[in-house]
């Protein structure tokens, strides 16, 4: 009898392990999160992507003020024709020069503000963003002089009037920031360019002083640099003309032109070396590109031009460009073939190496023009700027709520540049039955997301109250401004087919969550 109870006993416990071991394994497969490869198609479509590509070209003198209108800006999002080109551009980037023509001497209007004002209000309204450039004159007046072409008196402001000027402009730019894309430091010389000036130094033909700055010129340079940092919010940059330019405000107006550049170290954090970038406005103009490539000596110093020179501040150029800023536009094309397309040229090499984000669709149009007889303009269209293609995304089929989900993306960044604004990357889980959406802030810094391949690792913890059912799974790259964060307009469109929703900005990866 004792036996037939042990016996009995034994198979109780054997049928209880079988059971706890059969529930077990139950269990594992309803926690086990399956994996899917999620593959995309590459579109070669031109779209409207925020902060890059062509720009409008557009002026405004503060004698004559004519504002921004909104249906204009929001035409400009849409195919349009140049005046002298033989290529259509579409634009999300406006440049706005503000030609100070009669404020020289004195404070600018209030009238003038409130303008402004007005321009960025049309800019948040169309979906585009502005890059002003504000300037006391943008004529060459011809002349007895070395040049010919263009001669002092030149027409640009004292320092004192251009900082006051300044203090005035810093509210106006903070309470916009939204808006600008960047800003360019203008203000001194013909154009703004730092060239042509009565009071900051000639280095042109007509300036005499052995056609170099002296160390005042630099320091008052310096000065307001210095004061632009301080009156544009410290979440925008700010383009210079010039590579030495920035050299000697960081390190000094005796810094040798083997100054070092940006590293990514000290990238993207809001310091004065992070925020200046760079406007070439005579891009493959000629071999350094009309002197952008050059020493402008000082006191103790002349003014050097050569291959070394060249060749070392270019290489500068092309290490510091990677985390700043970087457009402009052509000026000459005399120096085809090598502005031409490639295999007799090398633009689409160029544009790579110094990381443009945008060119001027106006000015040149003989250079331009050539890019679209030689093949490669809608090439260029696509990829000034980031460009975003996801190639492929490693996605959980399922997932049990209070657990992390993990996945991640594959990204080609196509374009010659990455973005150079902060913006949040946020994966987006969208209720299938219900449409409500819960959003998630992913730990990726798309400013990082450089020319290339880019791997993309995210694990997010899912609350355990989350509410069951399936989701899809979106990728939202918005303006980090809250006043445009929800405009379809000012967010990023990943170059996939059959991924953009329009009326939302949002970036479908075509996949759908199970959450238990």
């Amino acid at each position: 009898m004792i036996r037939k109870y042990i016996v009995y006993a034994c198979s109780i416990c054997l049928i209880a392990v079988l059971l706890f071991i059969s529930c077990k394994n139950k269990e594992d497969e309803l926690v086990k999160v399956e994996k899917v490869n999620v593959t995309y198609i590459e579109s070669n479509e031109d779209f409207p992507n925020p902060e890059r590509g062509f720009y409008r070209y557009s002026e405004v003198h503060s004698s004559n003020y004519t504002v921004l209108t909104e249906a204009e800006l929001k035409s400009y999002r849409s195919p349009q024709s140049i005046e002298t080109a033989n290529y259509k551009v579409l634009s999300t980037l406006v440049f706005r020069y503000y030609i100070l023509d009669d404020v020289a001497n004195k404070a600018i209007s209030a009238s003038f503000l409130t303008n402004i004002k007005k321009d960025f209000d049309a800019a948040r309204a169309a979906g585009v963003k502005l890059i002003p450039r504000f300037v006391y004159t943008a004529t060459a007046k011809p002349g007895n002089c070395p040049e010919g072409f263009i001669c002092p008196l030149y027409g640009d402001a004292p320092k004192a009037i251009i900082l006051n000027h300044i203090t005035q402009l810093k509210p106006v730019l903070h309470d916009n920031a939204d808006v600008i894309a960047c800003i360019q430091l203008g203000f001194i010389g013909t154009w703004g360019e730092q060239y042509y000036s009565d009071f900051f130094g000639d280095a042109s033909n007509n300036g005499g002083q052995d056609n170099k700055l002296t160390d005042n010129n630099w320091k008052d340079r310096i000065e307001v640099i210095k004061a632009m940092l301080d009156a544009v919010p410290a979440d925008r940059m700010i383009q210079l003309r010039y590579p030495q330019l920035k050299q000697r405000y960081l390190y000094g107006i005796n810094s040798p032109l083997s100054s070092p550049p940006l590293t990514e170290s000290g990238a993207f954090n809001g310091t004065d070396i992070a925020r200046l970038g760079y406007h070439n406005d005579c891009f493959m103009a000629s071999a350094n590109d009309f002197g952008t490539y050059e020493d402008y000596g000082n006191s103790s110093s002349p003014r050097t031009s050569d291959g070394t020179v060249l060749n070392t501040l270019k290489d500068y150029s092309k290490a510091d460009s990677k985390f700043v800023v970087v457009g402009g536009e052509t000026c000459s094309d005399d120096y085809s073939p090598a502005n031409d397309c490639e295999p007799a040229g090398k633009i689409q090499a160029e544009f790579a190496a110094l990381h443009y984000s945008f060119i001027n669709a106006h000015y040149n149009t003989d250079v331009n023009n050539d890019w679209q007889d030689g093949g490669c303009m809608d090439h260029i269209k696509r990829n000034l700027g980031y460009r975003f293609v996801l190639q492929s995304a490693q996605l959980p089929d399922n997932l049990v709520k209070g657990t992390s989900l993990n996945f991640v993306l594959n990204i080609k960044n196509a374009g010659y540049a990455s973005p150079y604004n902060k913006r949040p990357a946020k994966l987006l889980l969208r209720n299938t039955k219900t449409n409500e959406i819960k959003s998630f802030d992913m730990a990726a810094d798309v400013r990082k997301w450089y020319s290339g391949d880019n791997k993309v690792t995210e694990s997010i913890k899912i609350p355990a109250d989350f509410p069951a059912g399936d989701y899809e799974m979106l990728l939202s790259l918005p303006d980090a401004y809250a006043s445009i964060a929800t405009k379809p307009e000012f967010s990023i469109r990943l170059a996939n087919n059959g991924v953009w929703e329009a009326t939302t900005g949002y970036n479908k990866l075509n996949h759908i969550l199970k959450v238990q």
